[in-house]
């Protein structure tokens, strides 16, 4: 039954990048519902028949703790329906990292959660094109996969570059190192057809963590070649209005409106004065700031304190604050990889509600269990993912494996 569980979670983070493009609807949901629903399944099973719980890490009683605030904001929550949705919502997604913690025993099975999440990120770029070369988009200039954001879609792309360099910088079969090499290409072409200028803010981001996790010869010569390419590529075929609004990050940094966000922070901000310690539930955020359905908050510590008060946003800190510990408790090229993927995270956070995407809760869960195994197999971590310099620069581990 754990290895079934096992099996599930692989399908899991394979289905994160595009979970929307597959949404058999109420009451199944999306691709990703569905398979993380039947890995709660298969991980309680395999639980009760191993008769133990793993010990949870602190940010586990740290999410347990913001979860049952949320749950209890329903006795005062200003929207009861919604913050039902809400919390139903959140449990989902927060049990991911659970499932990660009890499920991964060495750095190898971290590694394929990492290979697996990079094949749903090809996935993801296949359909981001598919929707590119589509005849009915003539006048579209930010291209996604179907059903899909293209902020979010840009933003599952950022988190596969730090994931798949540490899988290529250390992998010895070639069919996978082939698979998270073309990802590379194919995901900078994907986040640039988007046109998220968050987005590309962040695929800098990722790309600079990844110079360094490659530092091979051989590497810094792929990635001198490719990202030309990539932007050679992209200036021919790709319609001049998604070129003009990439070019436009410099003017809304400038005008500090960042596509009207501040009209929606403004409005968040009002609403959290009125509810600064217990917040107006979970789930209110557009009740209370009377925005249309279907906007956001575009900032995720704003829609957290708006919707659970300063109770919420401090416990949300505080698991922050434990992840980067777990970060700097890791060495070597693994180290590095998380520690850019967090900072994705932090400036995606900015601009995006992150709090409810499965990639958040996916990034933590990894990073917890990271923590982990390097405390309590240090040699072997440092093995499986070693300082950037012992690899060599065919991608093979310099540092013998035990």
């Amino acid at each position: 039954m754990r290895k079934l569980a096992r099996w599930l979670l692989l399908g899991l983070a394979f289905s994160i990048p595009w979970e929307y493009s597959l949404d058999l609807g109420p009451p199944f949901g999306n691709i990703a519902r569905i398979v993380s629903l039947a890995a709660l399944l298969a991980v309680a099973a395999a639980v009760l028949l191993a008769g133990r719980v793993r010990r949870l890490h602190p940010m586990h009683w740290l999410v347990l703790a913001l979860l049952v605030w949320f749950a209890a904001s329903y006795f005062w929550t200003v929207d009861a329906e919604a913050t039902v949705v809400q919390v139903r919502a959140y449990l989902q997604v927060t049990m991911i990292a659970w499932f990660i913690w009890e499920l991964t025993d060495s750095p190898e099975e971290l590694r394929d959660l990492f290979r697996w999440y990079v094949a749903g990120c090809c996935v993801l770029a296949v359909l981001t094109f598919s929707n590119f070369l589509s005849p009915d988009v003539a006048y579209q200039i930010r291209f996604a996969a179907e059903g899909q954001d293209p902020n979010d879609v840009a933003r599952f792309f950022d988190l596969g570059f730090p994931l798949a360099a540490l899988v290529v910088s250390v992998e010895s079969r070639w069919r996978d190192k082939l698979l998270v090499i073309g990802y590379m290409p194919l995901g900078l072409l994907g986040v640039l057809l988007t046109a998220s200028r968050s987005g590309l803010i962040g695929a800098v981001i990722a790309l600079a963590g990844c110079g360094l996790i490659l530092t091979g010869k051989r590497w810094r010569a792929v990635i001198a070649l490719a990202l030309p390419a990539v932007l050679a590529v992209f200036w021919v075929v790709v319609p001049p209005g998604t070129l003009a609004r990439i070019a436009t990050i410099s003017q809304a940094l400038a005008w500090g409106d960042l596509n009207q966000r501040w009209n929606i922070w403004t409005a968040g901000w009002q609403a959290f004065t009125h509810a600064p310690f217990a917040g107006a539930g979970a789930g209110a955020f557009l009740s209370v700031t009377h925005l249309p359905p279907g906007a956001t908050a575009h900032n995720t510590a704003l829609a957290i304190a708006v919707e659970g008060g300063v109770a919420a946003l401090l416990l949300a800190a505080a698991i922050l604050v434990v992840a980067a510990a777990s970060v700097l408790a890791t060495r070597g090229a693994m180290r590095v990889g998380l520690a850019t993927a967090l900072v994705l995270w932090l400036v995606n956070s900015l601009v995006l509600a992150t709090q409810e995407s499965r990639a958040t809760w996916l990034l933590l869960g990894v990073i917890a269990a990271a923590g982990r195994l390097a405390g309590q197999e240090p040699e072997h971590s440092a093995a499986a993912f070693p300082e950037p310099a012992q690899a060599s620069p065919h991608g093979s581990v310099a540092v013998a494996t035990e």
